[in-house]
């Protein structure tokens, strides 16, 4: 039995779960999946898996093991890679992980308009805000959006983006313009459960405001319905209301506290050996993200 092809069965069962999920990705029987994996453990002499009738287990040696078929399975893809450039062909699967809101609005659409050009290459996207083990997890490319806590990455900048704080017409008509921090107190703040407040710069020094109001959520595209609808103020990121500002559903208010523009970053495993269609998703990313057009133009 081929040895390769018994690894890529094991990390696909433990990437999607389960055996059935596995055998389902590439169409056939589960039983063929059961019987190499039973190759494997056979010839590494090593229990992997413990596999019951509800879930599937690794052991600590099948752990150490997966992470390590993963990096095999990435260098021989790479090294494929490697070899058609010289073709002008791309090809292989990317796996891409992403900020949940943003990812939606603004990595899905780009990349559906990336894969539609090459029909040779297939792509996973992940839309989580939680921060993913790239190596461990087997991901080509984080997009990030802010600070970056992890160094043993690669970070190639893709563009910036910044927060203001916006309100409808008709919120303002009501309840007046605020005109200083200090304002702000006064009026219905929509506040993200998930922030300690709002990030604002006064005479260029960073402020922390603490909003105070009725409404609180912990989805961001909540606050911006809830703001369209004049419930509030709401302190936003322009990728999200960008559209809404240039048609004059929402309005800017007191630009002069925004803070400074944040980096949207492309964190990979590696830079070295980086495969064709990974280098060339991102520059189509970056293509996109670096036109300050562009962010006004997304709805």
């Amino acid at each position: 039995m081929d040895k390769l092809k018994q690894i890529e069965t094991f990390v696909a069962v433990l990437q999607k779960g389960s055996l059935t999920a596995a055998a389902r990705a590439e169409g056939v029987a589960p039983a063929v999946i059961s019987r190499r994996l039973d190759a494997l453990e056979d010839r590494l002499g090593v229990r992997l898996l413990i596999r019951t009738t509800r879930r599937i287990v690794p052991t600590t040696e099948g752990l150490s093991f997966f992470e390590d078929c993963q990096r095999l399975l990435r260098e021989w893809e790479e090294a494929e890679a490697e070899v058609v450039q010289g073709s002008g062909k791309v090809r292989g699967h990317l796996r891409i992980t992403a900020p949940a809101g943003f990812g939606r609005r603004h990595v899905a659409p780009l990349l559906l308009d990336f894969l539609r050009a090459r029909p040779e290459i297939s792509a996973t996207l992940d839309l989580s805000d939680r921060i993913v083990d790239l190596v461990a997890e087997g991901f080509d490319c984080a997009i990030r959006i802010g600070g970056l806590v992890d160094s043993s990455l690669v970070a190639i900048r893709l563009g910036q983006i910044r927060r203001v704080i916006v309100a409808s017409p008709a919120y303002l008509a009501q309840h007046g313009v605020p005109r200083s921090l200090d304002d702000l107190a006064h009026h219905e703040c929509l506040q993200l459960a998930t922030q300690d407040g709002w990030d604002l710069y006064v005479n260029g020094k960073p402020v922390l405001f603490k909003p105070q109001g009725r409404f609180v959520c912990n989805d961001g595209a909540v606050l911006r319905e809830w703001a369209l609808a004049g419930m509030g103020l709401a302190w936003r990121s322009w990728w999200e209301v960008g559209e809404d500002l240039r048609w004059g559903r929402l309005v800017s208010v007191l630009p002069e506290l925004a803070a400074p523009a944040v980096a949207i970053s492309a964190l990979l495993p590696q830079r070295r050996h980086l495969p064709l269609r990974v280098r060339l998703f991102v520059e189509h990313l970056r293509a996109h993200y670096a036109r300050p057009d562009y962010w006004d133009h997304r709805e």
